[in-house]
């Protein structure tokens, strides 16, 4: 180490990772150890902390929350830049900063919560030609492409849009999308509108149970085409083709395609899973990795003691609050605390024709429409956000070790 001073440090400042630093400046705070003796440090790449699955949205001005003012409160030390290393023998995590590469940080304690990226198969001209709202700058990127569409010269598919991924940024971005080219474009060019939905699967929502056929309804009541049973086969500038020989004249592709976690997880000497993630146990910590543990998208845990956790913001959050936890209580010789989850749930923007709710893993669904819509707005825009007051107290209260009852939401009358 550095100095004599023990260090928890987080990769990662998003979902898991916030919460990640917070929970572990909670305990620290409960136990009365001062910050000369224990300090809890985050590595970030940005200064803020992205509510990132807002990001299908616009406009995103409140999306972005500063990390100063979240951690600050909380006595966490932030540290811009980037890891491209983890040395596990010697407690050294390598990252570059700016114009400083080549720096390092010791830890006593490391939680991995560096998240995922949407995966880029290589399907020509698909880095070059396609947008995507995976992070803040790539929503930004696709709402100027969008901006500038009534300002090109008149073409086949000038305001044409394909989103090729039917999970559930996909289907939640073609939902929001009639509306919104629609106040771009104006009146005079509105019956040259057309959304497209493509993705390989037999339906659209093919996994979202019994609110399946709700989300064709609504999709289909907002103008959007649906494309199944078609796999992507190559972008140009000017138009996508599908299997099949379907070309579609298009001035505008989004790629919702799947995520994976964060390539440092391959720096662990454990067999990820299909997703690339780590295996943790129910304290967070990574299979056979001493002193390390994950959460959020890097991670798998078997959330309710047999199904993996999801790469989501509703499993992210808590493993984060675990994770930094149980590192404090790991680093003390204290005991841990499980996390189990008996709850899931799944709620799906549809845009201007509201939302859907369901319940279980295999979704049943629980309510649609406007009552929906008023959950997921509740979710989007106050439950997944760190309180933003400035309070210490407020923001450990928001950081303790507990599950989070399901949100409320006005269910369907049988």
């Amino acid at each position: 180490m550095d100095t004599d001073v023990k260090r928890i440090v987080v990769i990662g400042a998003g979902f898991a990772g916030l919460w990640s630093a917070l929970g572990a400046a909670r305990k620290l705070d409960e136990l009365r150890v001062p910050g000369d003796q224990v300090e809890v440090a985050v590595i970030n790449g940005t200064p803020y902390h992205s509510i990132r699955v807002r990001n299908y949205e616009q406009p995103l001005d409140d999306t972005l929350v500063p990390l100063d003012d979240v951690l600050d409160p909380a006595g966490v030390r932030r540290i811009l830049g980037k890891v491209n290393s983890i040395d596990l023998q010697n407690r050294r995590v390598g990252f570059e900063s700016g114009d400083a590469p080549g720096q390092s940080l010791g830890y006593d304690r490391l939680i991995l919560a560096a998240g995922s990226e949407l995966v880029r198969p290589a399907i020509p001209g698909l880095r070059e030609f396609s947008f995507d709202v995976d992070t803040f700058q790539g929503a930004a990127r696709l709402q100027a492409h969008l901006l500038e569409l009534p300002g090109r010269p008149e073409s086949p598919g000038r305001f044409t849009v394909v989103v090729v991924g039917a999970g559930l940024t996909g289907i939640e971005l073609a939902a929001e999308l009639p509306a919104r080219l629609r106040s771009i474009i104006g009146e005079s060019h509105g019956n040259a509108i057309r959304v497209i939905l493509a993705d390989r699967s037999p339906k659209i929502g093919q996994a979202m149970g019994g609110a399946q056929p709700v989300i064709e309804e609504a999709l289909v009541a907002q103008g959007v085409e649906l494309l199944p049973r078609v796999s992507l086969e190559a972008v140009t500038r000017d138009g996508v083709q599908f299997t099949g020989g379907e070309h579609i004249d298009t001035a505008t592709v989004v790629w919702c395609g799947g995520m994976r976690a964060n390539p440092l997880t391959a720096q662990f000497p454990v067999t990820p899973d299909p997703f690339g993630r780590v295996p943790v146990d129910a304290f967070l910590r990574v299979d056979n990795v001493p002193n390390v543990f994950a959460a959020g998208d890097c991670a798998r845990i078997l959330i309710d003691g047999e199904r993996p956790s999801v790469m989501s913001c509703q499993h992210g959050r808590p493993m984060g609050r675990y994770a930094g936890h149980n590192a404090v209580c790991d680093l003390l010789g204290l005991d841990m605390l499980p996390l189990a989850i008996d709850w899931y749930t799944t709620i799906l923007d549809l845009g201007p024709w509201g939302a859907v709710y369901t319940e279980g893993w295999e979704r049943r669904l629980a309510s649609q429409g406007a009552a929906a819509k008023q959950t997921k707005r509740t979710i989007n825009c106050e439950r997944i956000y760190p309180p933003r007051n400035g309070k210490r107290e407020d923001i450990f209260a928001a950081a303790a070790p507990v599950v989070q009852a399901p949100p409320y939401t006005v269910r369907e009358k049988n």
